[in-house]
């Protein structure tokens, strides 16, 4: 018998609602991000996450120290290793946040920080992670002109570093934030994953009134009377600012909630999730990343079936394209995914 952890609670429509959560649902993730120090914090405030630790994989050596490691000697990688329970946040999300973090095109590590231990990978821990993983980097590809050398490697033994490594960022945060924003990460990051948004005049001229409200002023447009929340024709749903592909009708269901509701967007780096406390309680939001248009929420209550999530849309914020108007459109491309096949 599993030995039962503490018991927690899921919002649900705004309703704590109790889970029995078992070692089952725990699951773990390793990713290797460059400097160890810099890949903590940015999983550490997300539910879910139980736990971020530091250390070292991929090598020969036994037990390996930090010196060691940046000796070269061992081939060993720096890394964290998450512990994370998967009803609250899915490893599809971790990989999003990972890839957020680093130079995916880097083969010699990673800003300031030169050698193989700084070299970036996934490590997978089952069949399922590797295939996600692939996937991932395969999308990622679009956002940058080099090639992805980010490596899709098999989880192996990881070596905790030493106790002063772990949440470095807590412990020292003046000394990290110098050295986040000195090594050239800071930058990078901020210019690589900055959207582009469209000037509100320009906007304000090809946008309806509720489009520019909800995509432009973070509005809501009221339940059961928007355009998509019971369409069930065939094909894509696209930003309505930029008309990037967001959410297919394969992965569209009922949920009768009033708005559109999908398990999972075509591409999860095409979308951002924040923090939203302006209900007074806890939600994620979601936005897209090119032109930051406010698109809706996220809730981990819909079906187990199609993998737990629910992306609650505005109908305001998306544009629907027949399947049979892809190619016309310039969406044919995606008619060669699975999701969009009879």
């Amino acid at each position: 018998m599993p030995k039962p952890l503490l018991p927690f609670f899921l919002l649900v429509g705004g309703f704590a609602v109790p889970l029995a959560a078992t070692e089952k649902s725990m699951k773990t993730a390793t990713f290797a991000g460059g400097c160890f120090w810099c890949m903590v914090k940015p999983f550490d405030h997300y539910d879910g996450v139980e736990k971020v630790v530091v250390g070292y994989t991929g090598g020969t050596a036994v037990h390996p120290t930090y010196k060691e490691i940046g000796e070269g000697k061992t081939g060993h990688v720096e890394a964290v290793r998450i512990s994370f329970d998967e009803r609250m946040i899915s490893y599809d999300q971790l990989l999003v946040i990972f890839l957020r973090q680093i130079d995916p095109t880097d083969d010699g590590g990673q800003f300031t920080d030169r050698g193989t231990m700084y070299r970036t990978a996934v490590f997978y821990h089952d069949a399922e992670q590797k295939a996600a993983a692939e996937k991932s980097l395969n999308s990622l590809q679009k956002y940058f002109t080099k090639p992805i050398s980010t490596k899709t490697l098999p989880a192996g033994t990881f070596y905790p570093a030493e106790a002063y490594h772990q949440d470095y960022y807590k412990k020292n945060p003046l000394p990290y934030a110098q050295y986040f924003a000195g090594s050239g990460r800071k930058d990078f990051l901020e210019t690589q994953w900055k959207p582009q948004r469209a000037d509100p005049a320009e906007l304000k001229k090809r946008l309806t009134p509720l489009q520019f409200a909800v995509t432009q002023q973070d509005k809501t447009e009221p339940a059961f009377r928007n355009e998509y929340w019971n369409h069930d024709a065939e094909g894509i749903y696209v930003d309505v600012v930029d008309g990037r592909p967001l959410f297919s009708s394969q992965d569209k269901f009922d949920s009768d909630c009033g708005w559109p509701s999908f398990s999972k967007p075509i591409d999860r780096l095409a979308l951002v999730e924040k923090t939203d406390l302006s209900l007074d309680r806890k939600r994620m939001e979601v936005r897209s990343f090119s032109a930051d248009s406010h698109l809706g929420h996220v809730f981990n209550d819909g079906p187990a079936k199609l993998g737990g999530r629910r992306y609650c849309i505005n109908s305001a914020s998306i544009r629907f394209i027949p399947k049979e108007k892809m190619r016309e459109e310039g969406y044919g491309h995606l008619l060669e995914n699975e999701k969009t096949k009879e």
